[in-house]
């Protein structure tokens, strides 16, 4: 599913401008986290509200070495909003939530520094 985590990999072969922008990444805003015991590997439930056009899509994300259910909701987040989508155990994935590897591959989200409006689209 994931390209190599490792930091000294060599980049993947050059894209054109309109692959980038065939990725539909925004910025979302979590407004439930939820456990997630039947996920095969440790993960959460996420509803996030990606604004008035795209609305609240769910996630399964496997964030829980860093984050608590508790310290979630509010927290902005990035996502690609438009690949198909994914059965994960009971719950149908609609978004993939971003995040980079730390030093033992576990998941640091990706989030803006500075809070920004809900369906934002990267660039």
């Amino acid at each position: 599913m994931h390209a190599t985590h490792d930091p000294a990999a060599a980049a993947t072969p050059t894209i054109g401008f309109d692959d980038f922008l065939a990725v539909d990444i925004r910025i979302g805003t979590i407004v439930e986290a939820l456990p997630f015991p039947e996920a095969r590997k440790p993960a959460y439930r996420l509803a996030i509200d990606f604004g008035p056009t795209i609305g609240i899509k769910r996630s399964s994300a496997r964030i829980t070495e860093h984050y608590t259910l508790e310290e979630l909701p509010g927290r902005q987040v990035a996502a690609v909003v438009n690949f198909p989508s994914r059965q994960i155990g009971p719950m149908m994935s609609e978004v993939l939530t971003l995040g980079f590897p730390d030093a033992d591959g576990k998941v640091v989200l990706f989030s803006p520094s500075v809070a920004v409006p809900n369906g934002g689209r990267l660039f």
